[in-house]
């Protein structure tokens, strides 16, 4: 089969801070192996324990504008007053590699994302059962003050009315359980970006 066939796939997780993204993408981590997680350029500040270039890459707001303005963001988006982004080039190089690509992006990123590789993405949005337990999980991490985890839960009022964009909805009240639907979804979106070069499936499928 033609490398233009192995091209890898997008897949989008968003979901509110305090869902269990992070607890979710180390289960699949433990059994998946053929992705890459794609990490965002921020102008926030970094936050203890976290990492330049591993958990995010910081940047300053001057920085962050002038890859802006030179068009090297997949997308952008600003929240909470600073900027977020996906540079392009770790993206397109995982991609030819055939490899899945993990974005961990907002409502305001999908629809960037959708907008310009629509046919190569597949996208699940991630949320606790209800509201409330979503604010225990905020309040027992014990991250934020109040104040955040107040602006948090008003995010998450608006977010949550995005849930028909996206492909698929995983209610995290297991973590198990939500890990094995998560994991189905990646099958299933590497699959997915197989079947769009029509030509190129059936010119292979017709060869003796």
């Amino acid at each position: 089969m033609t490398n233009e066939l192995n091209k890898g796939a997008i897949l989008i997780l968003s979901g509110p801070s305090g869902c269990g993204k992070s607890s979710l993408l180390k289960k699949f981590y433990e059994n998946f192996t053929n992705y890459y997680f794609s990490i965002s350029t921020t102008t926030r500040e970094p936050r203890t324990g976290e990492i330049h270039g591993t958990d995010y890459f910081f940047a300053s707001k001057e920085e962050f504008e002038i890859d802006i303005q030179n068009d090297n963001f997949l997308e952008y988006a600003k929240v909470h007053n600073n900027y977020y982004g996906t540079s392009l080039k770790p993206i397109t190089k995982a991609l030819n590699e055939g490899k899945l690509v993990i974005f961990d992006i907002d409502v305001q990123g999908h629809e960037l994302v959708r907008a310009k590789l629509d046919a190569i993405t597949t996208s699940v949005f991630i949320t606790t059962p209800t509201l409330s337990e979503l604010e225990n999980r905020l309040n027992k991490r014990d991250l934020d003050a109040k104040e955040i985890i107040q602006n948090r839960l008003k995010n998450a009022k608006i977010e949550i009315d995005s849930i028909d964009k996206y492909d698929y909805l995983i209610l995290n009240d297991n973590l198990d359980e939500a890990a094995r639907q998560f994991i189905s979804v990646a099958n299933v979106a590497l699959i997915k970006t197989k079947l769009f070069n029509k030509a190129r499936i059936i010119e292979n499928w017709m060869k003796n």
